[in-house]
This record gives structure tokens, C-alpha cells and sequence, in this order.
């Protein structure tokens, strides 16, 4: 009974998609989970954030609005916020995404599974237990990643919060020091300001969001400021105590006190403690997989890994989007069937590589998919930005009242696509898949003249930028 077709280590997103497809695809699957089953993006990451910042997000769009901010006539309601926040978490109960994998037929097992040499997953039980799982075709590894903290005198004793404390507090502390210029620093810089936290956002760098387009950084660090955030650049903490409250020790030899501290400086895969010696890969480190999920390095294809385990591209519909593509390929190397790995073909995750979509909720949101200008020009491509203000299209100034924001596309020269396109501003989320499917398609810009955007609406900034383009 402990032998299946599959074995996925990892309940979260991108194992319930990977073992979903793979069962669609004919096969038994076991998951194994030693938390809770939906994983970080439900419980402490994408759901509990974005519900934490969706209220900040309404309510500043209301004062945007002559006749609307009229009509606030106060602050953000904290606790109703965060009650919302536990509902959108299940309050932190799996029952939900339990009966969901009983329906689609997968077998959860509880406990923690660790690799126990090829095709077999020994799993610790709640119970204390032992239970070993063997995998006649796939065992495909979906743990994702930790919060990375950094090595300071002191910081164990002071409790540092991460991502999971961030966005499952149960009370908004008075003073709440953030490290990191990240998005998460900058989201729940904004959500606890919003909620009343007094904020102090300490960034080693001189910019916010590097790996964005340089003016997405500066829109959201002059709006941070502008809600009264205290932000710093070239700043470094050198340790840190808890005596009632939390005091920081800088580089420069200034201390700041605070209530909270949360340390947003990266992420880690969750591989220290999953058996990768027993198949020859090292504890701690990505597995490094090819375009088809098989880990690099570990003879008989058989293992593979998915999400931001394997540090293709961290975001959750990223890993969501390999489960789907990597549980097919597992499907069709199971059968016999040929698989299509020509670029884009159903049997390799290319987008990872080209068309990487990404959403900072902050305020103004930032939303972008594909290479940055600058990133495109160390490719060796030969590109041109273009950008246009979309506070001067219509459907924005109807939006909001002083709209600011702006777009770019990076477009390539030789075959007049567009290779990367970046929206900053309130609401542009909802710009950012017309993006996507451009870049993915590499949709001629000829061809994108007579994609017409209807009026008057924000989605008009497209041939703004095309008019742009032509001149």
C-alpha cells in the first residue's frame, strides 16, 4: 500500500498542481506534507499579504477621488482587517485544501518526508513513526523555500519576525522595524503603516526593488516616505537586543528601537533536512533541474523538483506553472510518450527563462513581466525602451484624480517584439496579463496595432506606447 506511481514531497501550490496533472495523466500519487496542505502562499505569504494590503489599496484609492475622500472619514479599521486576513487563511486550517486533494483522488500522507535513496521517501510521522514510500516512475521534490536571517549577536533572543510573522500577527505593533528593500519589505511596510504601525524601513542598498526597473524603486520609496515611512539607504544592522523593546545597532553607530523588527534579506530552499546526500546531491543548496524538472546530477530520471526549490524563478504561479507542466511530463515519461521540448512546447517551463510576470502590491502597485532595459542590454540584445506617463492617458485621470504612474516596454530591434514590459502605478495589476501574453506570444508590434484598447481605460496606455514606439 506504500508503493505509488509518484511520490510529491511538498502540499503547497506547486506540489498539489504537479501531483494533480500527474494523476490526470493516469498515475497514483502520494504527497507528503508536514504542515499544513496548501502550504507558505495560503497560509503565510500570497493570500494573508494581499488580503492584509487590500484594504489599504481601496481606501487610498477613495481619496484619489474628489466626492469620495470626502467621504472617509477615517482610518483603516485594524482589527476588522486582520479578521478579514484569517479568513482568507481558513484561520489556519487545512480542511479545505484537504478535501480538495481527497477529491482529485491524490493520498496525502502527514508527516516529514526525507529521500531515502532513489525512489524511496521515508516519512517521520505525527506520531513519531516511520513509513517509507517508494515511487515506481517520479518522486518530485516541491518544498520551496525559507526565510533566510542573517548571522547577528543577539538575534535569537529578540524574535525576530519574517514573512510568516509579517503577515500573521495578531496585533499591530506600535513600532515596527523592517530590514530589507525586497517585496516583501516593501508590502508589509506599507500594510503595517497602514495599519497604524509607526515604520522604519532600513535597506543595505541605495534602491528599493533591484531587480525591477529603476523608477519602479523610486515611485515606491517616494510614496513609503509620503505615508510617513521612515526610510533609509546604505544601512546596515549590526546587532540586535530585546529588553522589553527591540533596539537595533547600526553600522554607522545610531541604534533604533522599535517594537517588532522583521527581517525580509532573502530566502533559502528548505533542502537542509531532506535526504539529498542519499541520492548525491548536497543538503541546503537549489536542485538544479533542467527545463523539464529532472534534477541535474541524479542518474535514472526519476527525481525531479518544482518551485522555488529548484530557484528557477520564485513566485508562486511560477511554481504552480512547473507543477502543471513537470506532473505532465512525468505522466507522458511514464506511458511512453514523446515529449515536446522545443521552446514553449507542453513538456518544458520556458517562461521561467522569457516571460516571468511579477505583481508588488504595494502603492503605487508595480507590475512586470520579462527582462528590465538593463538586463536586456547585458543579454546583447540590441533594444530600445519606451516609455510614456500614464497619468496622460484618459481612462487614469478618470481613475484617479492626479494619476501618476508609468510604463515601459524594452522591445527588440531584430524582430520588433516586445521582450519586456514594467507598469507602475494604482491598479496596474490588472494591466500586467495583456503584458504576459505579448512577451509569450512575441506578438509583432505590427500585429499589436490592431489589439485596440477600449476607451476610456487604463489599458489605453497600449497605444500610447506603440505611438510612442513609431514616432
Amino acid at each position: 500500500m506504500d508503493e505509488f506511481d509518484v511520490v510529491v514531497v511538498g502540499a503547497g501550490p506547486t506540489g498539489e498542481n504537479l501531483a494533480e496533472r500527474a494523476h490526470a495523466g493516469g498515475l497514483s500519487v502520494a504527497v507528503v506534507e508536514s504542515e499544513l496542505v496548501g502550504g507558505e502562499c495560503s497560509y503565510w505569504a500570497c493570500m494573508p499579504s494581499k488580503a492584509l494590503l487590500r484594504p489599504a489599496a481601496a481606501l487610498a484609492d477613495a481619496r484619489r477621488l474628489a466626492g469620495a475622500r470626502e467621504a472617509v472619514t477615517g482610518p483603516l479599521d485594524a482589527e476588522a482587517v486582520l479578521r478579514r486576513r484569517d479568513e482568507f487563511t481558513s484561520h489556519w486550517k487545512d480542511d479545505g485544501q484537504v478535501a480538495w486533494m481527497d477529491g482529485a483522488g491524490l493520498v496525502l500522507v502527514r508527516g516529514h518526508g526525507r529521500l531515502d535513496g532513489p525512489k524511496r521517501v521515508a516519512v517521520r510521522t505525527p506520531d513519531g513513526g516511520r513509513r517509507v514510500l517508494t515511487a515506481r516512475h517520479a518522486v518530485a521534490v516541491c518544498t520551496g523555500t525559507r526565510a533566510a536571517l542573517p548571522g547577528l549577536p543577539g538575534l535569537d533572543e529578540v524574535r525576530p519576525w519574517t514573512s510568516r510573522e509579517a503577515t500573521s500577527s495578531e496585533r499591530v505593533p506600535p513600532r515596527l522595524a523592517v530590514i530589507g528593500g525586497g517585496v516583501v519589505a516593501c508590502e508589509m511596510a506599507t500594510a503595517w503603516r497602514a495599519l497604524g504601525s509607526e515604520v522604519v524601513q532600513l535597506v543595505r542598498g541605495s534602491r528599493l526593488l533591484p531587480r525591477m526597473e529603476p523608477f519602479a524603486g523610486e515611485s515606491v520609496a517616494e510614496s513609503l516616505r509620503a505615508s510617513g515611512i521612515d526610510l533609509r539607504f546604505g544601512t546596515s544592522v549590526t546587532g540586535a537586543r530585546r529588553d522589553g523593546q527591540v533596539t537595533l545597532t547600526l553600522d554607522d553607530g545610531g541604534t533604533v528601537t522599535c517594537d517588532e523588527v522583521l527581517f525580509a534579506t532573502g530566502r533559502r530552499p528548505a533542502t537542509d533536512d531532506l535526504g539529498l546526500d542519499t541520492v548525491g546531491l548536497a543538503p541546503g543548496r537549489s536542485i538544479e533541474v533542467d527545463s523539464t524538472g529532472l534534477a541535474a546530477g541524479v542518474p535514472g530520471e526519476w527525481l525531479y523538483a518544482a518551485g522555488d526549490v529548484n530557484g528557477r524563478a520564485l513566485l508562486t504561479h511560477q511554481g504552480k506553472y512547473q507543477g502543471r507542466i513537470f506532473g505532465t511530463v512525468i505522466a507522458d515519461r511514464a506511458a511512453g510518450r514523446p515529449l515536446d521540448t522545443a521552446a514553449w512546447g507542453r513538456s518544458v517551463a520556458t517562461a521561467d527563462e522569457r516571460a516571468v510576470p511579477q505583481v508588488v502590491f504595494t502603492d503605487p502597485e508595480v507590475a512586470a513581466v520579462g527582462p528590465t532595459l538593463e538586463e536586456a542590454t547585458r543579454e546583447g540584445r540590441r533594444v530600445r525602451a519606451v516609455d510614456y506617463e500614464i497619468g496622460d492617458v484618459s481612462g487614469a485621470s478618470l481613475y484617479a484624480d492626479g494619476y501618476q504612474g508609468r510604463a515601459r516596454a524594452v522591445v527588440d530591434l531584430d524582430r520588433e517584439t516586445l521582450l519586456g514590459v514594467t507598469f507602475v502605478g494604482p491598479g496596474v495589476a490588472e494591466l500586467l496579463h495583456s503584458a504576459t501574453i505579448a512577451v509569450t506570444a512575441e506578438v509583432p508590434i505590427s500585429r499589436l496595432w490592431h489589439a485596440v484598447p477600449s476607451y476610456p481605460t487604463i489599458s489605453e496606455i497600449w497605444l500610447r506606447l506603440l505611438e510612442t514606439y513609431r514616432g
